[in-house]
């Protein structure tokens, strides 16, 4: 599923493509939608909140969240598609640009003020203006008993963090995915860590945790029996996700640099993340 910098860079193209424009077309191929027609109208603005993104036209939005394998192309007038043309869900254009959303897993529409609705319940957002470090710690807090691998990944605590950034913070702060929240150590700086790692790729389009030094992209996530780069231990991996929603996902770790919790053992050498 993309994170936080994929549609944080998402919004940024589309704003820059779409928003101060009217709309010359605009095509929504989904039943709840498919009558509403917003040519003519302004595009106001376009934003993310973590991984939900928010097009404003006139006084309403249209949400959308890209789930697994959604994503926002962006076309001259009349150029080709590079996408079967079944898999696109929403076309918003006008005189200079047309943007398709494809294989979107969200698409509703509702009047902008009722944003709050849709979003505020998420935490705050490491890419956003209103970013509260404080606010995180608290939230997590508020759910000591839970392992700090699914507290991350709880978009109810801050937003925008998916398993890739779960797994690399949980590394480079040698943090196991299954330490309870109440028994960490230093809460804050996995949070800044987090803070860090997306803002550290926001404008790369090519996601990187590692030094410039290493040509693999990540420390752990995906690495699974390959050898960690501090300690030569194989990576592992676990199922680690809601399980009141049975989403479960794999968290990977190093059983090294990340012991179980509790277990004494010689503390490694800290990673590096650019």
């Amino acid at each position: 599923m993309p994170e936080g910098d994929t549609v944080f860079r998402t919004a940024r193209m589309l704003d820059a493509t779409l928003t101060g424009h009217q709309l010359t077309k605009s095509d929504f191929r989904v039943p709840q939608c498919a009558t509403l027609d917003l040519t003519g109208y302004p595009v106001e603005s376009v934003a993310s909140r973590g991984k939900h993104l928010l097009i404003r036209v006139a006084d309403l939005t249209v949400h959308t969240h890209l789930m697994m394998d959604g994503r926002w192309d962006v076309y001259a007038p009349g150029e080709r598609w590079r996408t079967p043309a079944h898999k696109v869900r929403c076309v918003l254009a006008n005189d200079s640009f047309e943007a398709i959303g494809v294989d979107l897993g969200l698409l509703r529409v509702f009047p902008t003020r009722l944003e709050h609705k849709a979003v505020g319940h998420l935490g705050p957002d490491p890419l956003g203006h209103a970013w509260d470090p404080e606010e995180v710690r608290e939230r997590i807090l508020m759910r000591p008993d839970l392992p700090i691998g699914l507290s991350l990944m709880d978009q109810r605590n801050l937003t925008g963090i998916g398993n890739i950034y779960r797994s690399e913070t949980l590394f480079i702060t040698k943090v196991h995915p299954l330490m309870p929240v109440g028994a960490m150590p230093d809460l804050a700086r996995i949070i800044e860590r987090c803070f860090l790692l997306l803002h550290a790729n926001k404008d790369r389009n090519r996601r990187k945790t590692t030094p410039t030094e290493l040509t693999d992209p990540y420390w752990v996530y995906q690495r699974t029996g390959r050898p960690c780069y501090l300690c030569q231990t194989p990576i592992e991996q676990m199922p680690l996700g809601p399980p009141e929603k049975d989403q479960e996902r794999l968290a990977f770790f190093c059983p090294t640099c990340q012991p179980v919790p509790y277990r004494e053992q010689t503390e490694p050498a800290a990673a590096t993340a650019v």
